[in-house]
């Protein structure tokens, strides 16, 4: 059995939410509430496979909303995420992917030293991060939505911010190895971590966004942020392909402005459909068959049997290891989202 540890994108979001699921005491409360709310299975979901194979998997509500990193709720964010970590492990779950803020609070708060949850000692190998599959997906959104809009990738500049992160690294290892992309720009916050990455690929310029934007034919959003950023589409490059990676979506607004295409970026399309109905509640176009990379993650390795933390740690990710997940992506269904 896999599942999927998730959250929800704000407080207004969860209260909505906690209503149509019928959780009518959740739905009034205020942010201290969902501090001290405990994690909860909340759908039970059937994956078919394109092979015909077919798994089961939970979804697990962490309780844990952004606003408690915009607050500096701390301890209740990195407890949120080990007691949903438990939960998932005393049902029995034999592989659990960490979505959104989950896998970026468990690195970025080293909670790997907290192997002790109550009477549950925490088995590791049971948990994956999912950011390979997502790192993948987002790599292959860039190389076929890039084709589709006549951006020539030898010719391209491509930007990504939050290039030092799991999935950033991730994404510029894949360009830099298996396309022939003109020019990579890195942008992030820390600049040691940056030029570490610079010297690691042999190239790439190192920019803060403002510089970065006016230069880039294609950006790639993978930044950890709680709360969303603005972007003025008039100093964009036209056309301009930007990919959302992050969740929530760190692109507040939708950017309506000609030959600026905005894409969500880490999302892959089943071509089945799934029987759950947790998807409705994020949002997704088509629910039933779109869903984020990192969830697909746990799924195809329960379909290969493979019960390891395939993603795990922070910048391990190879362009190999993406490569595998890859194949076994397509050989069970699943495409990346393209419109």
């Amino acid at each position: 059995m896999f599942g999927l540890i998730g959250h929800l994108t704000s407080l207004e979001h969860a209260q909505a939410v906690a209503r149509n699921l019928g959780y009518p005491e959740y739905a009034e409360q205020d942010l201290d509430f969902w501090c001290s709310a405990p994690p909860q299975i909340v759908d039970n979901i059937t994956v078919t496979s394109v092979t015909g194979q077919k798994i089961e998997g939970r979804y697990v509500e962490s309780c844990f909303l952004p606003e408690m990193l915009a607050s500096r709720r701390i301890k209740a964010a990195t407890r949120k995420i080990l007691n949903a970590m438990a939960h998932a492990q005393k049902h029995g779950i034999n592989i659990t992917a960490l979505g959104g803020f989950s896998s970026i609070i468990f690195e970025n708060f080293n909670l790997e030293q907290f192997g002790q949850v109550r009477n549950i000692k925490l088995e590791f190998e049971r948990f994956t991060t999912g950011n390979t599959h997502t790192a993948y997906i987002i790599c292959r959104q860039v190389e076929q939505a890039s084709q589709r809009l006549g951006i020539e990738l030898s010719k391209a500049t491509v930007a990504v911010c939050g290039a030092t992160g799991d999935i950033g690294s991730a994404v510029c290892r894949w360009l830099d190895k298996r396309t022939e992309v003109g020019e990579l720009l890195l942008i992030a916050r820390d600049r040691d971590r940056l030029q570490n990455l610079q010297e690691e690929l042999g190239r790439g310029k190192i920019m803060s966004l403002e510089e970065a934007l006016p230069q880039a034919d294609i950006v790639v959003w993978v930044a950890s942020m709680p709360k969303g950023v603005e972007i003025d589409p008039t100093v964009l490059k036209r056309p301009c392909l930007l990919i959302d990676g992050g969740y929530p979506k760190n692109l507040a607004s939708k950017i309506q402005h000609p030959d600026v295409y905005v894409l969500n970026g880490g999302i892959v399309e089943h071509s089945l459909d799934i029987d759950w109905k947790i998807m409705q509640i994020v949002n997704m176009d088509v629910p039933a068959r779109q869903l984020f990379a990192c969830f697909a993650e746990s799924m195809l390795l329960e379909f290969e049997k493979l019960y390891t933390n395939f993603s795990w740690g922070r910048n391990r990710i190879t362009v190999e290891k993406m490569e595998q997940i890859g194949q076994v992506s397509v050989k069970h269904g699943f495409r990346p989202l393209l419109v």
